[in-house]
């Protein structure tokens, strides 16, 4: 009878975990196309599945379409179309760029297709909500397999559509001659044209197939949620992830498997994990916490312990040299009177700003501009980690919450001083991006991006739970109160006072970052981001230089994250450090310039103001003297500033300086044109007027 008991269990299970790992497995397919088509490991997939989604639900419940042209539009037309457009407006001009560049591309676009899909179609995201499937009461009609589970049609069509897809894919890429043309572009576009092919039309076709992928399997995902919000999208492909590494992102068999494994094995534990903790109290706490990690557990246990992931390589185009690479505008050598200059003005244009703010500034200006002082120093850890190391870290947000937990627990618990709590967490937070380092030293491009990144949802559907972190989640995204600093005889209870405490921070941060970079490891460390081979034969050690990079990017993302908590006077996990919120926070810092403390200092400033400046019609209102002069444009929607600097990573791949150091590059390649222009002109005046005198035979 236990034996029965226990298999019929395990059935049970099984049957349980093989709809959602359908849909694991659908999202892994659509990774795996992409990357083997196009070498892009597309972050934004998620971001394409929720623009489906978002159009099919729009046509069904606000346009009241029927099904058919609802899913044909939202589907058929638009995905293939976004995927096509997607290639030729971005990703063909990226396609000799290396594999990290097209990464924090495709980050850039998770961030800016939600928002433009919003602006489009008006669609503000909200929860309790009932999402139709593609069949007729696929939610409400059930079929009894075994007497053991019951499907529901939308279950079930998720599972045929799986399967189906893996077998014409599979199909495509062994029998087709555009499977084979489709990897040859991956490879080499220009071989692949010599012999004949075109290459942009085998890459459009691709990424049109891979999009295609992307909207149905976000009109298959979205009835299975409660809400309809990107965030729950972005969940999903890092779940499918792990499925995809199982496969190297390149074995569409081994990723159908690992996202039937992954549902399968969730299922399990959620089965049995109940009954066994009932007796062995152990359990308790593994059954509560291990179960929604499993899947994070699962993709960092593969890039650490598989070695093929450690061996693997981006592809490199073998006649990639043919064309000699552009230089790099920004090491274009610079006028030093001009540079003075522009740092005399940028001084005093921010000692006007602080006159009128610390002098007259109204609270809510008081409070973004210290918003944007804030995350200036917690952006400084990007350009350690990327402007300096050149590795992509994805759970800069982690680091920052687990040094805000630690100022409320500290402060909470034991009443310590709210500045002595800022240097722990931030110690502890430099001690964990230690830990996380050593076991991923070894990886390379988009697997140090991915092993960050299942950390990052590691630490929020585990370690925020637990109550000596964040407590509960529901307190942890409500009221962890934080009180603000005393040192001495000073207390920083006004807004103004701890204003001008964190730009005292924020420039020992920026000056000791600056030092950092000019150190003999940081200039260690930008050797290893040109070249590793390089850096290892004249005795530098890589495992070495990228744990020191990530505990220092740790302790000062940490330094930040205290001081937000501080600020905002509570944790608020769920609004400063959540996963998806915080890759934004790379999205600004590469766009502005990851390899110069200015560029953190610009995306911030850039994050705070620009929806209060811009956006909500001030700037504009202070040049026309009143709003009234252009009635109907402001207010503008605040995700705009998703679209437009999400959008903005794009020039990363061509510019990775950024853009303030190639504005400035290019404002000195002007200025050197002029003058040069005018030294030519001086020479053609002066052999000009010497043969007019021996013409005329003046004597001197």
């Amino acid at each position: 009878m236990l034996m029965a008991s226990i298999g019929k269990d395990i059935l049970r299970a099984v049957l349980q975990g093989t709809p959602p790992g359908t849909v694991y497995a659908l999202v892994a397919l659509g990774f795996v196309l992409a990357y083997k088509t196009s070498g892009v490991f597309n972050l934004a997939f998620g971001a394409q599945a929720y623009g489906s989604a978002v159009v099919y639900f729009t046509a069904r419940t606000q346009w009241h379409w029927s099904i058919l042209p609802a899913f044909v539009v939202s589907v058929i037309v638009l995905a293939p179309l976004l995927g096509f457009l997607l290639e030729w407006l971005v990703f063909r001009h990226l396609r000799t760029a290396p594999a990290v560049a097209k990464l924090v591309v495709s980050i850039g676009l998770s961030v800016a297709l939600p928002a433009a899909v919003d602006l489009a179609t008006h669609f503000e995201p909200h929860g309790s909500i009932v999402i139709e499937g593609i069949v007729p009461k696929g939610a409400s009609v059930f079929y009894n397999v075994l007497g053991v589970y019951k499907f529901s049609r939308d279950e079930l069509v998720a599972m045929a559509v799986a399967v189906v897809a893996m077998l014409l894919l599979g199909a495509l890429f062994k029998f087709s001659a555009m499977g084979l043309q489709m990897r040859a572009v991956v490879e080499s576009p220009r071989m692949t044209e010599l012999n004949g092919i075109d290459a942009d039309r085998v890459s459009a076709f691709s990424w049109a197939l891979s999009s295609l992928f992307a909207g149905l399997a976000g009109v298959l995902i979205a009835p299975r949620f409660h809400t309809l919000a990107a965030p729950d999208f972005f969940n999903i492909v890092i779940v499918a992830i792990a499925a995809a590494a199982i496969g190297l992102l390149v074995s569409l068999p081994r990723a159908l498997a690992g996202g039937l494994g992954l549902g399968i094995l969730i299922a399990l534990f959620t089965t049995f994990l109940p009954k066994w903790s009932k007796s062995v109290h152990w359990l308790k706490p593994i059954k509560e916490n291990l179960t929604p990690a499993l899947p994070f557990v699962v993709l960092f246990a593969i890039l650490v312990f598989v070695p093929s992931v450690r061996r693997s390589r981006a592809a490199v185009d073998p006649l990639s040299g043919v064309d000699p690479p552009a230089p790099s505008m920004a090491t274009t050598p610079g006028n030093r009177r001009a540079t003075w200059l522009r740092r005399l003005v940028g001084l005093g244009v921010v000692g006007a700003v602080a006159a009128v703010v610390f002098g007259r500034g109204a609270t809510a200006w008081v409070f973004s501009v210290t918003q944007a002082v804030v995350l200036a120093i917690i952006y400084m850890s990007v350009t350690v980690i990327t402007g300096l190391a050149g590795r992509i870290s994805l759970c800069q947000g982690a680091f920052a919450a687990i040094a805000g937990f630690t100022v409320f627990q500290l402060a909470d618990r034991y009443h310590a001083p709210v500045l002595i709590g800022v240097l722990v967490g931030a110690c502890i937070a430099a001690a964990v991006g230690a830990l996380l380092a050593l076991p991923i030293r070894h990886l390379n491009g988009i697997w140090v991006a991915i092993a960050t990144l299942a950390f990052a949802f590691f630490f929020d559907a585990v370690m925020v739970k637990f109550s000596w972190v964040g407590g509960s989640r529901s307190a942890a995204s409500a009221s962890l109160a934080v009180p603000r600093p005393v040192l001495g005889p000073w207390t920083f209870g006004n807004d103004k006072s701890y204003l001008a405490l964190c730009v005292v921070v924020l420039v020992i941060v920026t000056l000791a970052v600056s030092q950092f970079a000019r150190s003999t490891t940081g200039l260690q460390l930008q050797a290893l981001r040109g070249s590793e081979v390089a850096a290892q034969s004249i005795g530098i050690s890589p495992a070495r230089l990228r744990v020191v990079a990530l505990s220092v990017s740790a302790f000062i993302a940490g330094v930040g994250g205290a001081l937000m908590v501080i600020q905002q006077k509570n944790v608020n996990y769920d609004n400063n450090f959540k996963p998806f919120a915080a890759l934004f926070w790379l999205v600004l810092v590469v766009t502005f310039g990851a390899r110069r403390p200015a560029g953190a200092i610009a995306g911030a400033a850039t994050f705070s103001l620009f929806d209060k400046v811009m956006l909500q019609g001030n700037f504009a209102a202070w040049i026309f003297r009143s709003p009234k002069r252009i009635p109907g444009i402001f207010p503008l929607s605040g995700k705009w500033r998703f679209v437009l600097f999400g959008l903005g990573t794009i020039q990363y791949a061509k510019h990775p300086e950024g853009v303030l150091a190639t504005s400035n590059a290019q404002r000195q390649a002007r200025r050197q044109a002029r003058a040069d222009k005018a030294s030519q002109a001086r020479a053609r005046n002066d052999t000009s007027a010497a043969t007019t005198t021996s013409d005329g035979g003046v004597v001197s």
